[in-house]
């Protein structure tokens, strides 16, 4: 247990002379010379200022009778300012200003080759205040750091008995070493008119008006802007702030069986010129309702097929996050498991699990893609990492997993992927994620390569799927293609029975040169890039729920609005 911060005089501890010359000496060593520039940034930020002066006092103070002083200390602060909107059925259903912000202390007792990160010793979080006020930061910080380090000393103690029983060796270290950095970006704020947006998501809801068939139609917007901060006592000092924009609109309804369907397009960027406009959001909202209309219409899926399936990129997107995004990410197994990591790819190291022709990179570097900006894009991950890309998948052939800074069997460094919600612990994560073709072909030819194959096999019509909800990859727009004449129709209620990460490996034939953008509204937000995939055979059949009754009676007369 350290004592509290020492009260202060306009905000600084009684002993410091002047406030430039205590941000100088709560700085490491190396920065106090060569680093001016990110120490004048940085001068007027108070909450950067108690975070660095909390750990300098932690980092010489903190040391419990009879317990081992910590060996690292990290404070994370994620400061979120949120402005969102929800509308339904041309009404506005509410508005919500939040500005929050979030702490995060971790401290391990040990040493980097085996220490205290385990079960409750993976830090502690709370909600840290909004006014600058720098002693009650600095308070804030010092219990939070106090109470970290005591579960980091219980922790260590029942990470010591639970290997024991395993009687497991150490092979690699429990924490990567990595350089410390140094970086002050600008911060970032919401400064934005929301009326034309809350007045596009009233007017497009409103647009049910226009389909008694129609039992929802909803849409929201979400703005916000996120500025990082990270202290550590390596070294490491980071301010970041980025924003993400999210607009969605989502309607469903029941075809005449009582078949419920779904279409919830949503858009989300870091930039909003990337968004569509106001009345192209209101348009969009039109042609949901049409394709909600001629799902009711469409013919169910009754058989059993087993064929040539053409995959776009709205849904290869979500397939390529679901099958392979989940499984290159590298988690350490429980104690005493053989494996090197989780997940699918887990013993596929060096091993092929796609066609030698499909490569797979995550480059959280890359900032943009076709003019459009990428919300996977950072600079550092939320341990203070320099990103990096990773090549995952080279040739078919499993090379890299995206890792933070547990390390894994051969590979004892972090590769700038451990990323974190705002109050939650790291753990690896996706950034951009690339699937890139050695050798391309032009959606035509991707669809006439698909009715070919159709002809070889006997079969009168192929599959080409537009989009899936991402979830659980239900197909939502699945159209039969018929070989005589190449015309397309709208089917509903299918499923894939075996889409799965050994259809990936074995049954993908061909990649499109169509590549689009994904950008997840997630926490933390990816991106994924992927083209159109041609498989030669995929297994579609009838879903066996997602029917109800329909509703007993008619719903209410529509006139004229009343607004």
């Amino acid at each position: 247990m350290i004592n509290p911060p020492e009260k202060s005089i306009h905000g600084w501890p009684c002993r410091v002379v002047t406030p430039l010359f205590a941000i100088l000496l709560l700085l490491p060593a190396h920065l106090t010379c060569g680093e001016s520039a990110a120490t004048h940034k940085a001068k007027d930020d108070v909450l950067l200022q108690a975070m660095q002066a909390e750990l300098e006092r932690s980092k010489s103070q903190m040391k419990m009778e009879g317990a081992a002083a910590p060996y690292y200390l990290e404070y994370r602060v994620k400061d979120l300012q949120e402005i969102s909107s929800r509308a339904e059925f041309g009404a506005l259903l509410g508005e919500n200003q939040i500005h929050v912000r979030f702490l995060r202390v971790v401290v391990r007792v040990g040493d980097y080759k085996q220490d205290s990160y385990y079960g409750a010793g993976q830090g502690t979080a709370d909600f840290i205040g909004l006014d600058d006020d720098m002693l009650a930061l600095r308070h804030q910080l010092w219990l939070l750091t106090d109470r970290a380090y005591k579960t980091a000393i219980e922790s260590l103690a029942a990470k010591r008995a639970a290997l024991e029983k395993f009687q497991v060796d150490h092979p690699v270290d429990d924490f990567a070493r990595t350089p410390a950095v140094q970086s002050i970006g600008p911060l970032v704020k919401l400064d934005l008119d929301t009326s034309t947006w809350r007045k596009s998501l009233i007017d497009a809801t409103a647009l049910y008006r226009q389909d008694p068939g129609v039992q929802s139609l909803a849409a929201a917007a979400d703005f916000l802007a996120v500025n990082e901060y990270f202290v550590n006592s390596e070294g490491t000092v980071i301010r970041d702030g980025s924003n993400m924009h999210h607009v969605s609109v989502s309607g469903y309804t029941q075809a005449p069986d009582g078949m419920f369907l779904l279409r919830s397009p949503d858009y989300a960027s870091s930039r909003m010129e990337d968004l569509p406009s106001p009345d192209q959001f209101v348009a969009n909202a039109k042609k949901l309702l049409d394709a909600l209309k001629a799902l009711r219409a469409a013919p169910v899926v009754e058989e059993e097929y087993r064929g040539p399936v053409m995959i776009e990129p709205d849904a290869a997107n979500d397939v390529v996050a679901a099958l392979i995004g989940k499984n290159i990410l590298g988690y350490r197994p429980r104690p005493g498991a053989d494996a090197r990591t989780t997940g699918e790819y887990a013993s596929s190291y060096k091993s092929r699990v796609l066609p030698e022709f499909v490569s797979i990179t995550d480059d959280p570097t890359q900032t943009a893609f076709n003019g459009h900006s990428l919300l996977g894009s950072y600079e550092f991950d939320d341990e203070g990492v320099k990103a990096e890309p990773v090549k995952v998948v080279e040739n078919g052939v499993l090379t890299h997993y995206l890792l933070g800074r547990q390390p894994l069997r051969d590979f004892p460094n972090s590769n700038g992927h451990g990323r974190a919600a705002p109050a939650g612990a790291p753990a690896p994560s996706l950034g951009n994620l690339f699937l890139t073709g050695s050798q391309t072909f032009s959606r035509a030819e991707l669809k006439r390569k698909m009715t070919d194959l159709c002809r070889q096999q006997d079969k009168p019509y192929g599959y080409i799927l537009r989009t899936v909800i991402s979830s659980n990859l239900f197909p939502l727009m699945l159209y039969r293609v018929y070989v005589k004449d190449g015309h397309e129709e709208l089917v509903r209620g299918a499923v894939f029975q075996e889409l799965d990460t050994r259809s990936l490996r074995n049954d993908l034939m061909a990649v499109g040169n169509d590549a689009q953008a994904s950008n997840y509204a997630t926490s933390p937000p990816t991106s994924v890039i992927t083209p159109s995939l041609l498989f030669d055979e995929l297994e579609i059949k009838q879903a066996e729920a997602g029917k109800q009754k329909l509703p007993e009676y008619p719903p209410p007369p529509v006139g004229p609005a009343t607004r």
